[in-house]
């Protein structure tokens, strides 16, 4: 075997771009933790206030869901050992569809649940699979622009295998959204959206979207990773605190953010999900997550849905109107959000780096965020509130983060 001092060809390019990540400041860089997810965090041998993880209700290490996971593992094993449509799928994975389409039978008549291992895979397989409804370039997929990665992915990819045609639209000009509507004469037409959106912690207008629907004929697909188990009176997402009910929803919820756990799922019609199994690739050739995890996310579902889901509910909107009300700065960017989501756009991506840096010192976790997650000058630290934060948390934060960008102003003056 030839052992060269240059790199191969393909070497030297992955060398080539990671150095051009660098010198933008977007190379990302992988943190391991040693302690469970919580609100404190073990960090390369420090410990941090954790003000970055999307578990918006702190059930990632909430006992009763460690137990959970120790009996469902004592019940079922570790392993699923194949897909759902082989001999994966588990009379766990069957309980817990059945609750989480509870969940939306007020919502989605006729409503039947199915359980993947993760949102991306959800997402793919619900945005592909829907789109081979109709003959292939019959479709129209209207995608929100400030849509996450997995939702993005699951467009491109039903444009390529259905030759879908695609057309992104702002999520705040409805209007414009009429308009397009209404010029198509597709037979198939699917809204695509983010309940919550992810960086800027802003809602959909799920109730203007579905008047658009059922006027133009359309799906209306909603992807509530950071709504589920958070909004509305008993956690069951967007379309609780919406009040909406339609056949035409497909509604996608995350289980590994407020459910404290891991997977997620897609509710709708029952034809629909019956459509997913027998079409959806992603579903059809993974092998089903073990059947402990599902399992645990039942004993979650009944946390979301209990008293005490409630009072969680209830300690994160206490912070979340202790940040509204408090947090104020002197040139930072407080984007308006009514959800545990708050971001803090700093614009260059060296502000955000510097920021984060400054916040590590002061021993807090808030990762800076930048392009492509978001766009191009709107670098940000994207905050995020649990359950399991206390008022006296959320004040210390506030005032360290007041002290942080007194600094960097200062520093600006100087320079």
């Amino acid at each position: 075997m030839k052992n060269s001092a240059a790199p191969f060809n393909a070497l030297g390019l992955a060398q080539e771009n990671i150095a051009d990540l660098e010198s933008q400041l977007l190379k990302r860089k992988l943190r391991a933790t040693h302690s469970p997810c919580d609100t404190k965090a073990l960090v390369d041998g420090r410990k941090l206030k954790a003000f970055c993880s999307n578990d918006y209700l702190g059930l990632a290490n909430h006992p009763k869901l460690i137990k959970a996971l120790a009996e469902g593992a004592e019940k079922y094993g570790v392993g699923s050992g194949a897909s759902h449509l082989i001999s994966g799928h588990s009379m766990a994975h069957e309980l817990l569809e059945q609750q989480l389409a509870s969940f939306q039978k007020q919502h989605i008549p006729n409503a039947k649940a199915l359980f993947f291992s993760t949102g991306y895979l959800a997402n793919l397989t619900a945005i592909t699979a829907l789109a081979k409804l109709a003959p292939q370039g019959s479709a129209s997929i209207y995608s929100a622009k400030l849509n996450h990665a997995s939702l993005i992915d699951g467009v491109r990819l039903a444009a390529a295998q259905s030759k879908a045609s695609v057309i992104l639209f702002d999520h705040t000009e409805v209007d414009a959204l009429n308009a397009l509507l209404k010029n198509d004469s597709n037979p198939l037409k699917i809204i695509v959206i983010d309940g919550v959106f992810s960086m800027d912690g802003d809602l959909a207008p799920i109730k203007k979207l579905l008047l658009l629907a059922e006027q133009y004929d359309a799906l209306l697909l909603v992807d509530d990773a950071h709504g589920f188990g958070v909004l509305g009176k008993h956690g069951h997402g967007i379309l609780e605190q919406e009040n909406v009910n339609s056949d035409r929803i497909i509604y996608i919820g995350t289980l590994g953010k407020a459910a404290g756990v891991g997977g997620a799922f897609v509710c709708a019609q029952e034809s629909f999900i019956e459509w997913l199994i027998q079409k959806g690739r992603p579903f059809i050739y993974s092998t089903a997550t073990p059947p402990a995890i599902a399992h645990t996310l039942s004993k979650s579902l009944e946390i979301i849905d209990s008293n005490e889901g409630g009072n969680r509910r209830a300690q994160l909107n206490k912070l979340i109107r202790i940040w509204q009300d408090e947090m104020h700065f002197a040139k930072w960017e407080k984007v308006p959000s009514c959800t545990a989501i708050q971001p803090v756009v700093l614009g260059s991506n060296a502000n955000a780096l510097h920021a984060a840096k400054l916040l590590d010192a002061a021993g807090y976790w808030i990762p800076a965020i930048r392009p492509p997650t978001v766009p191009q000058g709107s670098a940000r630290l994207r905050i995020t509130f649990s359950a399991n934060h206390s008022e006296t948390d959320l004040r210390q934060l506030i005032d360290t983060l007041n002290a942080i960008e007194k600094q960097v102003i200062d520093e600006e003056t100087h320079e």
